[in-house]
């Protein structure tokens, strides 16, 4: 893991988000890439035809490097390569353009989370990032002193298509002395007998050369619900999943586990694309 990215708005919980990628950093011997995406209104960011615009512009760039100076003087940054950047777009583009630019690794966001009509009309960020993001991203949700997982949920189907997902959960758990929780969750909306789920987890596991690990099928309502109780449960530290992109009407309709998880989980989610 050689570069991680951490979007700021200069919020705790963009802090919060900090302090553990520096962990992680320091355990991966990583650097870490700080972005601020700068939104300015419409009628601020159109140079070419507003003249007047570029002082404020200026402006704000300023303001912004020198808040970026700050937060890379943290002590708990020391010895850790930083890059900062300030990048003028929309920001889940501009997190996904800088992502591949400089070819992070991970993504550690910060997020409180939405409820009620606001996540449904509007949606995070971190949420729209975690829905697009074809790299990992681990959601923060609150300050972590001691950022050292030993129970990390996988929830999943296990089918085949979620065996790479689950390589990059593995190089991103490697440098912790964690046990892995394969749990799937069965609803009435989707069950399956418990020796057809036996067998597809059985048979996902032989492919991997794991040792500190444990199966369960855990029953609820519905998946999102399912995984939370079950991570109480065993007081995890980590809900770790897999994700696809949806979005339009598909995304309106269906949602996504995943964003539900991100905006409802009291716990750090990590995400990985299929």
């Amino acid at each position: 893991m050689k570069r991680i990215l951490l979007p700021t708005d200069f919020s705790e919980h963009a802090e919060d988000a900090l302090k553990v990628a520096s962990q992680i950093a320091k355990k991966n011997g990583s650097e870490i890439v700080i972005l601020h995406m700068l939104e300015l209104p419409h009628q601020m960011s159109d140079a070419i035809t507003g003249g007047a615009s570029i002082p404020e512009t200026m402006l704000f760039m300023k303001k912004a490097n020198e808040m970026l100076d700050e937060v890379s003087a943290r002590p708990y940054l020391d010895g850790i390569p930083v890059t900062e950047i300030v990048k003028m777009d929309k920001p889940v583009h501009g997190i996904a353009q800088v992502s591949k630019d400089y070819e992070i690794d991970l993504i550690v966001m910060g997020s409180h989370g939405n409820s009620g009509v606001e996540e449904l009309l509007i949606g995070s960020t971190t949420e729209k990032v975690v829905r697009n993001s074809e790299i990992p991203v681990l959601v923060i949700k609150k300050d972590i002193p001691n950022f050292n997982p030993g129970n990390i949920i996988f929830a999943s189907d296990f089918s085949d298509e979620s065996k790479k997902p689950f390589e990059k959960f593995l190089n991103f758990i490697q440098f912790f002395d964690s046990k892995i929780h394969l749990v799937t969750i069965c609803t009435p909306n989707s069950f399956k007998p418990t020796h057809t789920i036996e067998k597809a987890m059985n048979e996902f596991v032989a492919e991997f050369n794991l040792t500190n690990y444990s199966t369960h099928i855990y029953n609820d309502t519905n998946i999102e619900k399912g995984i939370i109780n079950f991570s109480n449960s065993i007081n995890a530290d980590i809900i770790g999943m897999c994700t696809h992109r949806r979005t339009g009407f598909a995304h309106f309709f269906n949602g996504s586990i995943s964003e539900g998880l991100v905006n409802h989980a009291i716990r750090p989610v990590v995400t990985f694309k299929i």
